[in-house]
């Protein structure tokens, strides 16, 4: 059984676990690397109604009587930064890049709904680009679950023993029947951190962004998959009953910045990309399966 840290009505504060995230952390060799097997769970996740509006409108999702699908994966991150800032977590947190992130919601959340929030690593894997692992994340309900979350993370260390992989020419992408254009303001990156307690320095100004090789402030990759979804939802043929909605997060979209948001609908599938402004590159894609 993996140690859990327990939390009953207030989740862990992040101006601490920031503080810890960065203080230096000598990256381990490879063959220290082991990810452990530990959990944070809170016990009782209310949403505040005030902070649920904000996040809608950051995010662009109309007010409604349910929570937005993303909404849980804010309500957990206190947790999420609490276990990659504990002491047995081998990795520097900064610079763990989001590979993927997989969404499945059982079934509509209320807005009034208490939620029991449970987080666990897992799945370590090494790949040529370095170590990956997931963040597993469940919401329940009165017992039952409701919502679940796989976010896979990557830690850049390619094997030194291991050859740079060729590189190829990416796959042509597919283009499909309906596209809006997105824009990205330069304060999202700031909006979006005040709401979700992500402050990584690279989504919040130019400069901050500059110390870590990035030319500007780039968006948070999950404010990009909730915006895309925002948008959907609003489309003909959108269903709120259970779905799984998976991303693939691909190059940074830079802010201030434009993007193109292109998709297709079908009766129980849809497929969506987030291209950059001339629409010849992906930032993320991904597709919505209704369950």
């Amino acid at each position: 059984m993996p140690d859990t840290l327990v939390y009953r009505n207030t989740p862990p504060a992040l101006l601490p676990l920031y503080a810890k995230a960065l203080m230096p952390k000598k990256p381990p060799s490879d063959t220290d690397i082991a990810i452990p097997t530990i959990c944070a769970e809170l016990l009782c996740a209310h949403s505040d109604r005030k902070e649920l509006r904000q996040y809608e409108r950051v995010c662009g999702f109309r007010p409604g009587h349910h929570m937005p699908i993303t909404w849980p994966h804010i309500l957990a991150f206190p947790l999420h930064l609490k276990l990659l800032t504990e002491k047995a977590f081998p990795l520097p947190l900064l610079g763990l890049v989001h590979l993927r992130n997989t969404i499945t919601q059982h079934r509509p959340m209320g807005l009034g709904e208490v939620l029991t929030l449970n987080v666990c690593l897992g799945h370590q894997e090494r790949t040529h680009r370095g170590i990956e692992f997931d963040l597993i994340t469940t919401a329940s309900s009165a017992g039952t679950m409701v919502w679940t979350e796989t976010s896979s993370m990557l830690f850049r260390q390619p094997h030194e023993h291991e050859k740079p992989a060729a590189k190829t020419a990416p796959p042509p992408l597919d283009y499909f029947p309906n596209t809006v254009e997105i824009q990205a303001r330069e304060s999202i990156g700031r909006q979006y951190a005040r709401i979700s307690g992500d402050s990584n320095p690279i989504h919040m100004h130019a400069l901050s962004a500059r110390m870590f090789g990035f030319p500007k402030a780039i968006a948070h990759g999950m404010w990009s998959k909730a915006n895309v979804l925002a948008i959907l939802e609003q489309q003909s043929g959108w269903q709120s009953g259970p779905l799984r909605v998976t991303c693939q997060f691909k190059t940074p979209l830079f802010i201030p910045g434009n993007a193109q948001l292109n998709w297709q609908t079908g009766k129980k599938v849809w497929d969506y990309q987030l291209l950059n402004a001339r629409g010849d590159a992906p930032h993320l894609s991904g597709r919505i399966d209704w369950l």
